[in-house]
């Protein structure tokens, strides 16, 4: 698909992946709407590259449904969904105090997973009307895993079962929606100079990149954007999840 001119949908565009992702699709002549839980963030990079800043909790069927129809009311239906929203706490199964409270694991699994689905289930419900372009292709969703689907650090539980899920949820996903002319994908980024990461010492950054093979150094979230754009344009990626990560595999801690 040529994205110039059609109209896409970034979750957790507010910082981050999905801010640099909103501003690759803008700069390649997409209207953006960018959906944000912080919707000052959203707004900040709305301003930046032209889209539309509208407040959204992923995991909230309401709070969906309205962000698509605010944005489709805008934009028109969107063809290009890219979920980034998520949120990645550290903490052990069993620690010290005693076992993980539950409500901790089901608020990473809701919004890096069911907040993932939620997005996918009602985009997707308004890429199967629409006309097909001229190669049969109707839409195109791109989600966020990450490595730790399968290399979860000690500490990882709750964070890499939801991006295990994401991951397992990409391949029946887009033979479902295959039917419609809708490809379905997701990235599984490595260790990525969000700025979460570089707020840390320039020392704990440096550690970081070490440890990846080729090139040693943090990825760069304008690449994490470039391989939306790449996905977005090959008419033949579907149903994979795209390893982004300089070769890295985690270590056990």
């Amino acid at each position: 698909m040529d994205p110039n001119g059609h109209a896409a949908i970034v979750t957790g565009a507010g910082s981050g992946l999905g801010a640099e992702t909103a501003a690759a699709l803008a700069h390649a002549g997409v209207k953006v709407a960018l959906l944000d839980i912080n919707i000052d963030g959203a707004r900040q990079q709305a301003d930046k590259i032209g889209g539309l800043a509208i407040r959204c909790d992923v995991t909230s069927s309401d709070d969906a449904v309205a962000a698509l129809k605010a944005a489709r009311e805008r934009h028109g239906p969107a063809r290009i969904l890219v979920n980034c929203a998520g949120i990645g706490p550290a903490k052990r199964m069993v620690g010290r105090d005693g076992p993980m409270p539950l409500a901790e694991f089901e608020k990473v699994i809701a919004i890096n997973l069911i907040g993932t689905f939620n997005m996918m289930r009602l985009a997707a419900a308004d890429m199967q009307s629409l006309e097909p372009l001229a190669d049969h292709e109707r839409g195109v969703i791109v989600s966020t895993a990450s490595v730790a689907a399968f290399e979860g650090q000690i500490g990882q539980t709750a964070y890499a079962a939801s991006k295990g899920g994401v991951a397992a949820l990409t391949i029946p996903a887009a033979r479902e929606l295959s039917q419609f002319g809708i490809r379905v994908m997701a990235i599984a980024p490595g260790i990525f100079g969000t700025p979460m990461l570089r707020a840390l010492p320039q020392a704990a950054q440096d550690s970081l990149g070490a440890s990846v093979p080729f090139p040693k150094r943090l990825g760069e979230p304008r690449e994490f954007a470039d391989l939306v754009l790449t996905i977005v344009r090959s008419n033949y990626l579907n149903g994979e999840v795209i390893r982004l990560d300089g070769a890295l595999r985690m270590a056990p801690r």
